[in-house]
Order: C-alpha cells, then sequence, then structure tokens
C-alpha cells in the first residue's frame, strides 16, 4: 500500500508531536485485525467472551472516568464563531491548537502509532470520502476495522494527494482534565486527545461523518445528516427509500432495524445512524450510509424491543462497558426482564461498580458489530435483518421520502423548537 506524499508528512509530523516508539500503517486485513485482537486479549484491553454463545466476541472496559460522549469538551474550531453553529461549542483554532499542543507532546511515547487509511462509504463510490487517522489505541484499530474500509481502498478513493480529512487521537493519560475533541473544518483536521471511549475516539463516526463532514458537504454541494436510511419493499419487489433524521436516543436503530409485519412486505437496512445525501444528474437524492458497521449504545434494547439486534450482536461484536455474567455473557440494562447475576470476581472494585450502574440504572453499553458478518448471517431463521446496498444506482438509494422528528418529551432541547417555542415534528416528501 502506498500513501501520498502529503499524507506521509503530515503522519511523520504528528509523530514529531507525539513521539511513538514506532509507526504502523494500518493495511485493514483480517490477519492485522486477528493480530490486533490477539495482542488485546494477552494483554487484558479484551475479554473472550463464551466462544459457544457468543463467537468471536469481545468485552472492552474503557477507564471508569471516561465512559461517555463529552459534549462540553467537544468544539468545533473555526475562525469566525458563527461557523460553529448555533448548537456547538466554539473555541478558537488557535487556543485550542496551543491547549491540546500541550497534551499531544510526547503523549505516544512508548506505545505504538497506528496510521488508519479509512473510507467512509463503499470502495468504488463518488459519494465516499477518505480519512487518516492517528492512534495509540488498538481498541481504536480494531473498532475502524469494523466501522470503515481501511487500507488500500481509502487510498485508492482519494482525488488528489491531500484528499482527506486528518485525524490525530492520543489516549494520553486519559485525565479528565486533559481530555479534548476538537475539530478544524478549514484545516480538515480533527484532534482528539484523553479519551478512548466510542464517538471520542473512533474518529471516522461522528467527527468525520458528520462534523467535519457537514463542512465538506457545504463546500462541495452535498448534505451530511443525522439520518438512518431505509428501504421498504411491497410485494410487487419494488423499494422505497426513505431518510429519517432524529436525534440520538430517539429510537433511530430500532426504525431502521423493523421487521414487517405485513405478509409479502419487508424493510431493507442500509443504515442506522448517518446519511450522506447527494442530488445526481437528474435532481433526485442519492444516499449511502458512510459507515461499514453498526455502533452505538444499548439501553433497554432487549429481544423485546429490537429482536435484530440482540440477535446480531451474538457473534462478530466488540462490546464495551457491558456487564458480564458468570457465564460469560454480555448483559445490558433492559437486555433480560430480571437483573442477571453479574460475575464481579472477575472486575475490579472501580468496574464493578460502573457495570452495576449499566444493569441498573440505564448507562447502558456500546457494540461495534460487523455488518458484512451481518450480510453474511441475514438468511439465518433467527436474524430478520436485511443489509443492503441500494440496487437502483450503483453504491447509493434513491430517497423519496424524508422524516423529521424531535427528541421525545420531555427530553426536548430548545434547537427543536421552532420559531413560536412550539414543539413539532415534520414530514417531507422528496420529489
Amino acid at each position: 500500500m502506498s500513501a501520498t506524499s502529503v499524507a506521509e508528512k503530515w503522519v511523520e509530523s504528528t509523530a514529531g508531536m507525539t513521539r511513538p516508539s514506532d509507526v504502523v500503517w494500518c493495511d485493514g486485513s483480517k490477519q492485522e485485525y486477528d493480530r490486533l485482537i490477539e495482542a488485546m486479549l494477552r494483554d487484558g484491553t479484551l475479554l473472550a467472551l463464551n466462544a459457544r454463545t457468543y463467537p468471536s466476541c469481545y468485552l472492552h472496559r474503557s477507564h471508569p472516568s471516561d465512559v461517555a460522549r463529552t459534549e462540553q469538551l467537544t468544539f468545533i474550531c473555526t475562525r469566525e464563531r458563527e461557523d460553529a453553529g448555533p448548537t456547538n461549542n466554539w473555541m478558537a483554532p488557535a487556543e485550542a491548537k496551543a491547549k491540546a499542543g500541550e497534551y499531544f507532546k510526547g503523549a505516544m511515547r512508548g506505545r505504538t502509532m497506528y496510521v488508519i487509511p479509512y473510507l467512509m462509504g463503499p470502495a468504488g463510490s463518488a459519494m465516499s470520502r477518505t480519512g487518516i487517522m492517528v492512534t495509540d489505541s488498538a481498541y481504536v484499530v480494531a473498532s475502524m476495522h469494523i466501522m470503515a474500509r481501511v487500507g488500500e481502498p481509502a487510498i485508492k478513493a482519494m482525488r488528489r494527494d491531500d484528499d482527506f480529512i486528518a485525524g490525530v487521537h492520543s489516549l494520553g493519560d486519559l485525565s479528565p482534565e486533559r481530555r479534548l475533541i476538537l475539530h478544524f473544518p478549514e484545516e480538515k483536521l480533527i484532534w482528539s486527545v484523553g479519551s478512548g471511549y466510542g464517538g471520542n475516539a473512533l474518529l471516522g463516526k461522528k467527527c468525520h461523518a458528520l462534523r467535519l463532514g457537514s463542512w465538506q458537504a457545504r463546500q462541495e454541494g452535498w448534505l451530511a445528516e443525522h439520518m438512518l436510511i431505509i428501504g421498504v419493499e411491497d410485494p410487487q419487489g419494488e423499494i422505497t427509500y426513505i431518510a429519517a433524521a432524529m436525534p440520538s436516543a430517539s429510537g433511530k436503530t430500532n426504525l431502521a432495524m423493523a421487521v414487517s409485519s405485513l405478509p409479502g412486505w419487508r424493510v431493507w437496512t442500509v443504515g442506522d445512524d448517518i446519511a450522506w445525501i447527494h442530488v445526481d444528474a437528474s435532481g433526485q437524492l442519492r444516499a449511502i450510509n458512510p459507515e461499514r458497521g453498526f455502533f452505538g449504545v444499548a439501553p433497554h434494547t432487549s429481544p423485546k424491543t429490537n429482536s435484530n439486534a440482540t440477535a446480531m450482536v451474538k457473534s462478530n461484536t466488540i462490546f464495551t462497558n457491558v456487564a458480564l455474567t458468570p457465564s460469560g455473557e454480555p448483559w445490558w440494562e433492559g437486555l433480560t426482564p430480571e437483573p442477571a447475576r453479574l460475575a464481579g470476581s472477575a472486575m475490579d472494585t472501580g468496574h464493578a461498580r460502573r457495570a452495576s450502574q449499566l444493569a441498573f440504572h440505564g448507562a447502558g453499553g456500546a457494540v461495534s458489530v460487523d455488518r458484512a458478518e451481518l450480510g453474511r448471517a441475514a438468511g439465518r431463521a433467527d436474524l430478520g435483518l436485511h443489509l443492503r446496498v441500494a440496487p437502483e444506482q450503483r453504491y447509493s438509494a434513491r430517497v423519496r421520502g424524508l422524516r423529521l422528528g424531535p427528541r421525545r418529551l420531555p427530553r426536548l432541547r430548545d434547537e427543536h423548537r421552532d420559531h413560536r417555542g412550539d414543539h413539532r415534528s415534520g414530514r417531507r416528501r422528496a420529489s
């Protein structure tokens, strides 16, 4: 795999700042993923789950102080404050660089710096975009293997030498006082330090696909939206694709994984969280899911509320911060009608306390699931999830309808009110 000179120079300068003991370029192969898993099992970063009931599944526990996205430490760093948007935190780029730069100095000393070229969107699609991130977390590398196309496909998709979103991630010392997630849209740059959890660390997720993606989309004339994409197939085989915008924790994933109870009808799952939407030459909306896998929290997710989700995570899944039963199976609040008996002896005090919170107070757990593995499993009788890259045009779905909805009351935030202060939801049909 060969990278561009611009990418190589950026990686070299980043290594000069963070001072890793080694630099490894990731190729995205299964062999690489397997090596990472084996190394993390040896050093305790991952725990293997019950191989009979949860094959190729692992549990990762983040630091007790690092268990959630940190919106209060997440900033958009544009030259002009108004360009950050009304719902984001803003910090001046120079101030942000000075502050986080101190945290990054020598942050990777004694660690390996992994370089991850990744592609958001299907390989070969003109709607896909490349990112290159560096990290000192093997867990992040393995998770990015699941959530994006890693390696040569990302390099090949670059339209010019500098056509990539650059991301720097380091665990740092995991101190909340030295934690920042920074976005520099004008530089196509992301800096994240001090967290190894979820979207704070997997920079292709919210940081790239939504935050910098929306800036890139505005520059290039498309949209990056917090939307699920589903296809509804009628008995005659015609599929109507719909995108729906709903905030976090409002049911996007459950809707995206719906199973039709109507004879002859079925629902195709294209994406459950993010949609990149273009207008084609004929004026039609075309959408892709930029993510390769599924990643999300799972409070109240159960066979009753989402049978597809609980079935699909039973293989090829990395669980984060779920409780562990004595039989080596994952458990989170709401998974069963009654709380499971947890294997507290397998956890240190801090983790056992956090697992108890997961189990009984609704903090939930995070899961990363490989869509490719799900695609191979989609024909199983116990899995009604249908995964699809839309057939109407290569790599994209022709979106016929848009659904816009607010967060459920009483958790509605002010940005979801109309100009009169009323809470409203809307429907819009695309032409």
